[in-house]
């Protein structure tokens, strides 16, 4: 019996190889009349999975060049397509917007996002739409950001004190470390009222949470996506997902019970925060859209996981290029002098007068785009740039190769901010061979907060200190594998003061 089962899992692997060949070869004589897109030569089970490592938006990037900018993929048992220019990425975000408007889902988003009962996963529908306007209405509106001003200018005052302590002590900064505590505590305040790092505990677990989850979500795991293992937990994956989830729900039951506590006690802050506004949808039985706890427990943790770690990988990605670049490093300073001066922090107001500054962000979102693959899931059978693509396919739109293609950018590969003096490109989904945040109906809603953030961030870097690479020579652009773009490693500096900053911060 042992000798059996020693040969057992190899003779399967072989016989469904052989079937899946034969049945190949027999399709193939036979005719078929589709038009699908081209595609690799692929692996029997594992499909083109062996072909995609280390970062998937890049092998698709090489496989475009190769045969041209649609191509079909099979990641395991589940055939996926890629678009990486422009023109198509058109057609799947707007022309057929309705059969391309759900986001696939793997067992770590459907079971950390409470069965999809959340804004960013949920699907395409009528419930999502309500959530939505929600989003839109009352958690990011115009009014609503406006509220948060004083927190943010707080927090960007916090973090040049910080960085001026490591410049009097010579020491070495980690600055993803120190972008994602502003960012971090930023979105406490808006959505909890309070900053993390004051509360015993919660900043330490929401950060590591936050990692946590991006990392999970961005995890290929063998039983989504393979048809065989589909019952298997081979990477222990699923058992990771419930831990995550489990420590998630346990830190935001608390803060919610914290939460109702003071509402019972008419103890609500003059300012409501993004929890409180929730509730008070919960509790409003007349309200157009109803929402259950899962709801809000589900809409606090999109909130963390997209703002948290975005904001501050293109942050990092930013001043790594301007270190590289210190032509474009010292015209941008120039800039800062001549329009804020050296004798008051850099405020957001300025930006708008800041033409150069923001053409270093729309340049470093062009090589650095916060999420590289934007993904969705078509409903419907359609006929795309000419060729058929059937429904429950998952498709990416390639941000990343589509703000590499020399079609659209002169010496795309330049970190040149030049090119967007002048220039009508936006950011918001209209330019299709310039897509940092999406498009459409599901592109991302906190944009403008988003923009605030990064623009202030790298100012007051600018503006405030020069900045010692450790590495001296010049800084490394690897990119690493991960759901939002990180660094493959990160960014260490020693920040050295240029302005006095007991002046910048008394102002």
């Amino acid at each position: 019996m042992s000798v059996f089962e020693g040969y057992f899992f190899p003779f399967t692997i072989c016989l469904i190889s052989t079937i899946i060949i034969i049945r190949t070869l027999f399709k193939s004589t036979t005719g078929d009349k589709s038009n699908h897109p081209p595609s690799p030569f692929s692996l029997p089970i594992i499909g083109h999975l062996h072909l995609l490592a280390p970062t998937p938006h890049q092998a698709f990037h090489r496989f475009s060049k190769r045969y041209g900018p649609v191509i079909q993929f099979r990641m395991g048992s589940e055939p996926s397509v890629v678009a990486c220019s422009a023109e198509t990425a058109k057609e799947f975000l707007k022309t057929y917007e309705n059969v391309y408007s759900d986001r696939p889902q793997n067992s770590a988003v459907v079971y950390i996002t409470y069965g999809s009962q959340d804004f960013a996963f949920a699907p395409f529908g009528a419930h999502w739409k309500g959530l939505k306007k929600i989003v839109m209405s009352q958690l990011l509106n115009g009014a609503q950001t406006d509220l948060l001003l004083p927190d943010r200018r707080d927090e960007i005052k916090r973090f040049v004190k910080s960085l001026s302590e490591s410049a009097k002590n010579g020491k070495p900064v980690s600055l993803i470390s120190e972008l994602v505590k502003v960012t971090n505590n930023l979105i406490t305040r808006t959505v909890l009222g309070q900053r993390c790092s004051e509360k015993d505990g919660d900043a330490d677990d929401i950060r590591r949470l936050v990692f946590e989850i991006n990392e999970v979500i961005g995890t290929f795991n063998l039983s989504d996506n393979i048809s065989l293992f589909k019952r298997l937990d081979l990477q222990g994956f699923g058992k990771r997902v419930k831990d995550i989830h489990a420590r998630f729900d346990v830190l935001i039951e608390r803060i919610i019970d914290e939460h109702e506590e003071a509402r019972k006690q008419g103890k609500q802050p003059e300012r409501k925060d993004l929890l409180n506004i929730l509730l008070d949808i919960q509790e409003d039985e007349g309200a157009e859209m109803q929402l259950s706890r899962i709801n809000v427990k589900a809409f606090v943790m999109n909130i963390f996981v997209a703002g948290t770690d975005n904001s501050a990988n293109t942050t990092e990605w930013a001043l790594a290029e301007l270190i590289n670049h210190p032509k474009v490093l010292k015209k941008a300073r120039e800039e800062i002098d001549h329009v804020v001066g050296k004798n008051r922090l850099l405020v957001e107001s300025d930006i708008p007068n800041l033409p150069y500054l923001q053409a270093i962000m729309k340049e470093t979102l062009r090589l650095h785009p916060p999420v590289p693959l934007i993904p969705r899931k078509s409903t419907e059978d359609r006929i795309v740039a000419g060729y058929d693509i059937p429904a429950k396919t998952t498709v990416f739109i390639n941000v990343w190769s589509i703000g590499r293609d020399p079609n659209y950018w002169e010496n795309p590969l330049e970190f040149r901010p030049e090119r967007f003096l002048d220039n009508p490109l936006d950011v918001r989904g209209q330019h299709y061979e310039f897509l940092p945040f999406g498009s459409g109906r599901r592109m991302c809603p906190a944009i403008s907060l988003g923009l605030q953030m990064v623009h202030s961030m790298l100012g007051v870097m600018i503006q405030c200190f020069d900045w010692k690479d450790e590495n001296l020579t010049s800084v490394n652009m690897g990119e690493a594998l991960g759901f939002n773009l990180p660094r493959s490693s990160p960014l260490i500096c020693v920040p050295v003061a240029r302005l006095d900053p007991t002046i910048l911060l008394s102002t």
